[in-house]
């Protein structure tokens, strides 16, 4: 008996879907910017990864534990703060002056230190000590860190040689400084700011010219203080003699009538002389 072989039809084994995927998608016959659009899989061996580099100032928010901010019944702060600790620590490591991000400070802020008190955020935009009294001055941030919800304090060190002729023997001069930062806790914005300083690191001279130095700058700046005060006085009074000298007689439009204001005239005058005195005595009190 014949024996007759009969042959089946075995389908062959797919392909891996790798190699379809590279068959289907010849990147020759795609147009590029579909090709761009692909998803990752599609061009896993070239894919990189993207380090982002963080700057110094990033690197130390990232350690600060601002609390619970938010609760599921109240808010005590906003996300705000923390911009605003990133931004002064950058304005203090990179000794901003003019270009320091104002608004992170409130219209009103009030500033204070060992030698000078001040309010106001216009004052933020002066010349800063550290440039106009130490030569390449260098900055470094030695911690930051929440107090509170609203209170952040920064240490911070700044180094220089003296512009003086005490720099030869004196070395450099080295300022340990703690920055209290009281932040309102809806906007973010600075409403007090306090420093200290340590000076012990530096040698007798170099202490002696930065305590020196510090005081004439700071009666400098209350110099300047009164100069804008007497100016903003003088302005008001011209700018309110000239709305008030000449009155229309309201039951006669013809006529014209001149005021008394010699109450208010001297009034202003008072002011003046009183702003004068205060100005004295604080320039005074940081010079001796």
């Amino acid at each position: 008996m014949a024996t007759t072989s009969s042959s089946f039809l075995v389908p062959s084994a797919s392909p891996p879907s790798s190699a379809l995927l590279r068959r289907f998608f010849r990147p020759s016959l795609l147009p590029s910017k579909i090709l761009h659009r692909l998803p990752p899989v599609l061009n896993s061996s070239s894919r990189t990864e993207v380090s982002v580099d963080k700057s110094e100032a990033d690197k130390l928010v990232d350690k600060i534990d601002f609390g619970e901010l938010c609760n599921e019944f109240e808010c005590t702060s906003s996300p705000q703060v923390e911009s605003t600790a990133r931004q002064l620590a950058r304005d203090i490591l990179e000794i901003r002056e003019s270009n320091r991000a104002f608004a992170c400070y409130a219209v009103s802020v009030k500033f204070k230190d060992p030698v000078r008190s001040f309010t106001g955020r216009e004052k933020y935009k002066r010349p800063m000590w550290i440039t106009t009294g130490l030569e390449s001055p260098t900055v470094t941030i030695q911690e930051m860190v929440m107090l509170s919800t609203s209170v952040l304090r920064i240490r911070w060190t700044v180094k220089g040689k003296p512009k003086s002729i005490l720099a030869a023997v004196s070395g450099d001069l080295v300022i340990k400084v703690k920055s209290d930062f009281t932040l309102n806790q809806i906007s973010g914005q600075v409403i007090e700011h306090e420093e200290s300083w340590d000076s012990s690191s530096s040698s007798p001279f170099a202490q002696a010219y930065f305590w020196t130095s510090r005081r004439l700058f700071a009666a400098s700046e209350s110099a300047k203080d009164l100069a804008d005060a007497t100016k903003e006085i003088t302005a008001t009074f011209t700018a309110r003699k000239e709305d008030t000298e000449i009155y229309r007689d309201p039951t006669d439009p013809t006529k014209y009538f001149q005021r008394d204001d010699s109450f208010e005239r001297d009034f202003y005058q008072v002011a003046l002389f009183l702003a004068i005195v205060y100005f004295v005595v604080q320039f005074l009190r940081n010079t001796l």
